[in-house]
């Protein structure tokens, strides 16, 4: 397989060309280098074989081609040079953090995060690593940097309030204190938001959710500015880990970044229809969703936030307690209860009954918002009349 470097284009155009992939055979989808090892060695120069980074090109533990094709069109999306798939979301965010801290360093991180992220930054103290927490809010996460911080982490979007944090703000004051800032973009998508250009050093994706916007392959990537760093020490901490995406994933990741755009609008149109829908339902009592225009980060998203969209996640809460709000889900038809999000089928989940956030101490939860009838829709692909009618017919059976 041979790679060819092209000049960065628009989002839609890099998404399905930016792996530079190009084929003996003419073939124009990069195939499945299904292989746990390859010759290393050339026969006829007896000089190694070398993956396009310099790495050596021996087990697909290390450097896979199909893998690399999805790394090189991640990167180009991202706006740097390089980046590394993964396993999983969590995989990379193991990676950053292992990589980043040491014994008595500290780590300045969002009081919401994803739940896992919060638990792994705790489970860090039993290594010396020192922990503080800033409100998601732009002002308080500003009035928390100092320099003797080691890392910043946060989410462009909170999962599951849907906090909208000013990354650009952040990323220059981080610059100013030399402090490293690793963002999760997640909810975001780099078809809306792109942090490497304003100034973070990381940017994170569980390729699981929108990059492959499937619901059937699980993966993470991480990309950042620094080079150097993704193809020495970070990509070292992968083979170490042992965390490298699955050449048959990469494929299936590839092929479901191509509708990456074209998803991302459709995700958050309807999204902003069915926001409208609950905002003025008489069952619910407040509607999460930065697209509407009175909501507390509506201004921050807008500019934010390209192309007008604020993403295919909306909040709420049902009038009522918990007896209302479990009972409104047993009512769903179309909608599925399940904790994923970005793929075809519209999905729902009660986050205080999930495990990644039941641990959180409950004075923090009540500050946070994160109460017992709060539920998360992800909104999906199908006709969003058809999305409506399903959630319009639960809540009136409550």
């Amino acid at each position: 397989m041979e790679y060819h470097h092209s000049p960065r284009m628009g989002k839609q155009t890099d998404a399905i060309h930016g792996h530079g992939f190009r084929d003996q055979f003419g073939a124009v989808v990069p195939p499945i280098y299904q292989t746990a090892i390859f010759e290393n060695v050339l026969k006829e120069t007896g000089e190694k074989r070398l993956s396009d980074r310099g790495r050596d090109l021996k087990y697909s533990r290390e450097e896979n081609p199909t893998v690399r094709c999805l790394e090189r069109a991640l990167a180009k999306l991202e706006g740097c040079e390089d980046a590394l798939c993964f396993s999983s979301g969590m995989a990379a965010i193991s990676t950053v953090l292992l990589s980043e801290l040491r014994l008595g360093d500290e780590v300045l991180v969002l009081e919401e995060l994803y739940g896992a992220t919060l638990q792994l930054v705790e489970a860090l103290r039993k290594f010396g690593v020192r922990v503080s927490y800033a409100y998601p809010r732009t002002e308080d996460v500003l009035d928390a940097l100092h320099s003797g911080l080691r890392l910043v982490f946060v989410e462009t979007m909170t999962n599951p309030t849907l906090k909208v944090l000013d990354v650009p703000e952040v990323a220059r004051a981080c610059m100013e204190e030399g402090i490293p800032l690793a963002v999760d973009n997640t909810f975001v998508s780099p078809i809306l938001y792109r942090p490497l250009p304003d100034g973070a050093t990381y940017v994170l994706h569980s390729t699981t959710k929108y990059i492959s916007g499937n619901n059937s392959v699980v993966g993470g990537v991480l990309a950042s500015t620094d080079t150097e760093k993704i193809r020495g020490e970070l990509w070292e901490w992968r083979r170490w880990l042992g965390t490298v995406m699955a050449p048959f994933n990469a494929y299936l990741t590839l092929e479901g970044l191509k509708t990456l755009a074209l998803r991302v609008k459709r995700h958050s149109d309807s999204a902003l229809q069915v926001a409208e829908f609950l905002s003025e339902h008489p069952k619910v009592s407040e509607v999460l969703y930065p697209g509407l225009p009175d909501n507390e980060y509506h201004e921050v998203a807008s500019r934010v936030f390209d192309g007008g969209l604020f993403g295919g996640v909306v909040s709420f809460r049902v009038r009522g307690g918990l007896d209302e709000t479990v009972g409104l889900m047993r009512n769903l038809k179309l909608v599925k209860a399940t904790p994923s999000l970005g793929g075809p089928e519209t999905m729902m989940t009660h986050p205080l009954s999930s495990l990644s956030f039941s641990h959180i101490p409950e004075e923090r939860r009540r500050k946070l918002g994160l109460t017992e009838n709060l539920l998360r829709m992800a909104v999906g692909l199908e006709d969003v009349e058809d999305i409506i009618e399903d959630l319009d017919r639960a809540l009136s059976q409550i």
